[in-house]
């Protein structure tokens, strides 16, 4: 949908709609780049209209070999292992572990091979993984560590910001992301070799289309005046439809779920929407305070129930996750998949995040090179796990709402 946006980024992206010379080139993506820097103690940060396409330029200049394994966990997107295979590279599957969702640390080590060159580690709905054991293995195998920061921009890891432990680090700006400008994300590094890679690939690949921009910028408004309103009636239809006709994109192409790489990736963030995404980006503080306090008061209603939820929910300092922002509000039940759609039958969108071992649920997963039963706690947690909204546009009341639904199966 488009749940981070709050009036002012709305007003924004409708202003942009009528300011084409805004669109591809300006400032604001160099801009975005300096405060993100700024803000991680980074030295280099490098825009990108993605967080896959951001992934892809990392693995481009790290000068792996065809063949060379990246081990990354399951209970993911297909935006990661695809730009891995898009590279030539081969995605290692790793299991995760059911207390953070975050990768197995045993299971890690048993994966590795000769051919191991590059461990990926997602911090799964901004929980932070252990990062001292996954680093320790790095060092003791001589592998190269990434962090995926899709889920986790300002999450903390013993005080200490996540995408600032690895070689480098990618962040998403995706619609349903910590910040959003619809599509965007960011690479970033402290390594001066890599970064100057980074720098030439991302010349080299330029802007996507004004069509693809125009077609972004519509999603804010067209989505919170028009679809969302009128939800309850009719504005599911017309999300479908837009869809459909190609008015608005969705946020993973039919390529994607095949293994296939769409036109507009790899690109350049656009100013336009870099604008989006530094207007957010100066509200992260908020943004993400709000989320934690919603994931509080889910953690309150929900603890000594028959739900299951993060142990960093109860204790915060367990496993240090006291820096944990809560891009979603996890949540584990037998029921999952009932609850998910009786909460939709009655238009309480609750999140099926993930539903597969690699989301979404219609991702052919053998062009994912995965194999079934790989991965059996990811696959577990996949038919035992929904999420609970965390985002601006959530009150107490609506999270209220939505545990009155919850209560029925107690």
């Amino acid at each position: 949908m488009s749940p981070n946006t709050e009036s002012d980024d709305i007003w924004l992206a409708f202003r942009l709609l009528f300011q084409s010379w805004q669109w591809r080139r300006g400032r604001a993506p160099e801009l975005l780049e300096q405060a993100f820097a700024k803000r991680l103690g980074a030295k280099h940060a490098f825009a990108f209209n993605s967080g896959r396409s951001a992934f892809l330029a990392i693995l481009e200049g790290l000068g792996l070999q065809k063949g060379d394994e990246v081990l990354l966990q399951a209970f993911t997107c297909n935006a990661v292992p695809n730009p891995v295979m898009w590279a030539g590279l081969k995605p290692v599957y790793v299991d995760c572990s059911e207390d953070d969702f975050n990768i197995d640390i045993a299971d890690l080590e048993r994966k590795i091979t000769p051919k191991s060159r590059v461990v990926v580690v997602q911090h799964t709905f901004g929980m932070p993984a252990d990062i001292d054991s996954v680093l320790e293995i790095c060092k003791k195998h001589n592998l190269i560590l990434i962090e995926d920061c899709a889920h986790a921009l300002g999450a903390k890891y013993k005080g200490r910001e996540t995408g600032t432990f690895g070689k480098a680090a990618f962040f998403s700006f995706s619609r349903d992301k910590v910040i959003s400008s619809v599509y965007g994300g960011m690479a970033t590094t402290n390594n001066e070799e890599l970064a100057q890679k980074i720098r030439t690939y991302q010349e080299k690949i330029g802007y996507p289309c004004c069509c693809w921009i125009f077609q972004q910028l519509l999603h804010p408004p067209l989505m919170n005046w028009k679809i969302l309103p009128t939800y309850r009636i009719f504005g599911k239809y017309l999300l479908i439809v837009s869809q459909w006709l190609h008015i608005l994109s969705k946020a993973v192409h039919w390529k994607e779920k095949r293994g296939l790489k769409p036109s507009y990736f790899p690109k350049r963030l656009p100013n336009a929407l870099a604008l989006l995404a530094l207007h957010q980006f100066r509200k992260l503080e908020r943004l993400n305070k709000h989320r934690q306090e919603i994931a509080e008061f889910y953690s309150r209603e929900l603890v000594d129930t028959k739900y299951k939820i993060p142990a960093c929910a109860v204790r915060p300092d367990t496993k240090y996750k006291e820096g944990s922002i809560f891009l979603r509000f996890p949540v584990r039940h037998p029921d999952a998949h009932t609850i998910i759609r009786k909460a939709w039958q009655q238009n309480l969108l609750i999140g099926d995040w993930y539903t597969t071992p690699i989301a979404p649920q219609d991702t052919q997963i053998d062009k994912m090179q995965y194999e079934k039963g790989s991965c059996p706690k990811a696959e577990k947690l996949a038919q035992s796990t929904f999420n609970l909204p965390t985002h601006i546009g959530i009150t107490k009341e609506d999270a209220r709402e939505i545990l009155a639904l919850l209560a029925y199966w107690r």
